[in-house]
């Protein structure tokens, strides 16, 4: 049962029970009416309270439902809040922990509402590309106001119902507990003749609603120019305040359905489970046994190490950062102060936060003093002969049971586990710069990592807000093996025709945070030039475009040098246009023997986008990801990619595979062409008018 049906003194009490978090899925909304015609047809209730079991209200709708015909099978939601209203006895809804989506249009449905202080209370659909769609749009502007119904519907973003305590959403906030108040105000309500309350029959006052709606129409047009869905919540919102309510009603469905088909909602739909789907592996399940993580050790001092142990300071764990040279560790700490500090004076941190996790860091140039650590985190210079050497001093110091983690983003894991006589111990934890503010993690499972540790540090990553993707091993694991083929193309146009700046102008109009130029300037052009040089060691036949390799030559190295494949300025990270960039690239194109040609927008973005699907193509055929919508993860979490287009592989789904095939098929026929050689998976799935994410 998802519900539970109970009377306490007159009063029969609903309670949703459908854990986690009480989603109105279609079970639920079956017991909500079922109880509500058991209690009206019942001559010895006085009035119904509902109320949610365990730590939650409701959170709305049931996501294991979606894309299931159970999910509009009546009674839908909007079917269960009419016979809500409708009711011949009042019903209140005792509200506590969290009241979101469905679960508070149920809520606005009801009667009266009384809630417990601390709760949060939201209408987030937004985040989904869509807007409430029962009825919430229509009833909280009557509920709490305009301004507040808007701010809240179009950011989606929650709020403390002791903040909403005036707003005349609740009719009574519950001190202690939450059933006994709500049992005693529902038999004052029963006290009280019918018809009872209903916001839809309340107006909504404003003293100037028409110059608020404009102006929030315009703060939506400069916010979210590329997701539909903020606009059609103010437009919702504008008819709650100008159409009667049932044409309101009528007309926010109307933008619910339309919106469900956008490009934009399916990208956020999509990316909401990938998320989800990503926390889960196939052969690890849920109640595999977690080693116990109390303290962590990072070893190096510098931008990464320090930004992983940022990380777990935050988390209230305390870190012991390892260094080779004093002056090294100085300056980690110094710079980890100086961060902590920035945050305090833009208000984010108070200054009692900076001492406390400052008080969690200790220092030391010991191996001897990580010895006792739960998880070690090595951030060392990207060098297998380098990792080698911190491994095996780990292996030798470190506790039995410890976790020995390589924060490398190439490098082979199975030779740094065979570093050590522990292999099942060592996993990969890949941190994206700065690590302390970027949400991926990739997590790279060696060919023996055990899988209690593969389960402890999933769950570890959620402590520290990080979204965790599971890679297999191979150079540059998911994200950076599809960047590899992404740069190379990058380079291969700036030899035919184009330069830096239009290159990064294309990509960045597509939807790209930041083009690959201003990219590799902001990372530093030395770090990707030292891994090219590993792999002209390893491959020396590699047939790459050597235009960067002339730029890292000529000592640009990026925004640090202040010159990379563009001009910095002191003290100022803004890219300008380098004319001796220019002369280099063109010069190189004409020692090449390349006519330079015109390259189009379309055609940048489409070599740029497809080497990244058709690289991730190849990545799930090889079991590297577990699911397409993994490599869109990680791709969203950590590379820039735009989230209203939801990631490289549910991107080339929406374009079409065929479509996809048919430009890699165009571009093979270039020269170098040999690297478009099409992934087998996609030509399968393409052949067979499939999908990568479907």
């Amino acid at each position: 049962m998802t519900t539970e049906y109970q009377v306490r003194d007159g009063v029969a009490v609903i309670t949703l029970a459908n854990p986690p978090v009480n989603g109105l899925g279609h079970a639920t909304r079956v017991g909500i009416v079922e109880g509500l015609t058991r209690a009206t047809e019942d001559d010895a209730i006085r009035a119904v309270v509902i109320t949610g079991a365990g730590k939650a209200f409701s959170g709305g709708a049931d996501i294991r439902e979606f894309n299931t015909p159970k999910a509009t099978q009546e009674p839908t939601l909007r079917t269960v809040i009419l016979a809500l209203e409708a009711s011949t006895k009042p019903v209140v809804a005792a509200i506590h922990s969290v009241a979101m989506g469905g679960g508070l249009e149920l809520a606005l449905g009801c009667h009266y509402r009384v809630a417990a202080p601390g709760a949060q209370i939201a209408l987030p659909e937004v985040k989904l590309g869509l807007l409430p769609g029962g009825g919430g749009t229509q009833r909280l502007p009557r509920a709490v106001g305009l301004e507040t119904a808007l701010n809240m519907v179009v950011s989606g973003n929650p709020i403390k119902s002791e903040k909403l305590a005036d707003s005349g959403l609740f009719d009574r906030m519950i001190e202690g507990d939450l059933m006994d108040g709500a049992l005693a105000f529902a038999h004052e309500a029963a006290s009280r003749p019918g018809p009872y309350p209903r916001l839809r029959e309340r107006a909504v006052d404003h003293p100037d609603a028409e110059a608020f709606i404009q102006f929030a129409r315009n703060t939506v047009a400069a916010a979210a120019r590329h997701f539909p869905a903020p606009h059609k919540c103010v437009d919702a919102i504008e008819a709650a305040v100008m159409k009667p309510f049932d044409e309101g009603l009528k007309f926010e469905r109307e933008c619910f359905v339309a919106l469900v088909q956008t490009p934009e909602s399916r990208a956020l739909r999509h990316a909401f489970f990938a998320e989800r789907a990503a926390a889960k592996i196939a052969d690890v399940p849920d109640d595999t046994p977690r080693r116990p993580i109390a303290a962590v050790a990072v070893i190096g001092a510098g931008t990464m190490g320090r930004g992983i142990a940022m990380n777990f300071l935050n988390a209230g764990l305390p870190v012991t950062l390892l260094e080779t040279a004093q002056a090294a560790l100085d300056a980690g700490v110094a710079a980890i102060r100086q961060t902590y500090e920035q945050s305090a004076r833009k208000g984010k941190l108070k200054p009692e936060d900076v001492d406390q996790r400052m008080a969690l860091l200790r220092p030391t140039l010991a191996y001897e003093d990580i010895a006792q650590a739960d998880l070690a985190i090595e951030a060392v210079f990207e060098s297998l002969e380098v990792k080698e050497t911190v491994f095996r001093k780990l292996d030798e110091v470190m506790k039995s049971g410890a976790i020995l983690a390589s924060n490398t983003s190439t490098l082979n894991l199975d030779t740094i586990a065979g570093f050590t006589q522990r292999p099942q111990d060592v996993v990969g934890l890949h941190f994206f710069s700065p690590a302390n503010v970027m949400k991926l993690l990739e997590v790279v499972r060696g060919r023996a990592t055990g899988k209690d540790v593969l389960a402890t540090v999933m769950a570890l990553a959620k402590k520290i807000r990080k979204t965790a993707v599971v890679s297999g091993v191979c150079d540059g694991f998911i994200g950076n093996r599809m960047l590899e083929k992404y740069f190379s193309q990058a380079w291969r146009m700036l030899e035919e025709g184009a330069l830096p700046q239009q290159i990064d102008a294309a990509i960045e109009k597509f939807g790209f945070a930041m083009g690959p130029f201003r990219m590799n300037d902001l990372a530093g052009n030395d770090i990707s030039w030292a891994i090219r040089k590993r792999r002209y060691a390893e491959q020396p036949d590699l047939d790459y475009p050597r235009i960067a390799d002339r730029l890292c030559e000529a000592g640009r190295f990026g925004q640090k040098a202040g010159a990379g494949w563009y001009d910095y300025a002191p003290g100022d990270r803004t890219a300008r246009v380098s004319p001796a960039v220019t002369e280099m690239i063109v010069g190189y194109s004409k020692e090449l023997g390349i006519a330079r040609r015109a390259i189009d927008d379309q055609e940048i973005v489409e070599r740029l986008v497809y080497a990244l699907v058709n690289e991730g193509a190849r990545i799930l055929e090889e079991g590297i990801a577990a699911r397409a919508s993994d490599i869109d993860m990680v791709y969203l979490s950590g590379y820039g990619f735009p989230l209203w287009r939801g990631g490289p592989m549910l991107y080339a789904d929406t374009v079409g595979l065929y479509n996809v095939l048919r430009a890699v098929r165009r571009f093979a026929r270039m020269p170098h062409g040999a690297v478009w050689e099409p992934a087998p998976l996609l030509v399968k799935l393409a052949q067979a008018d499939k999908t990568f994410t479907g």
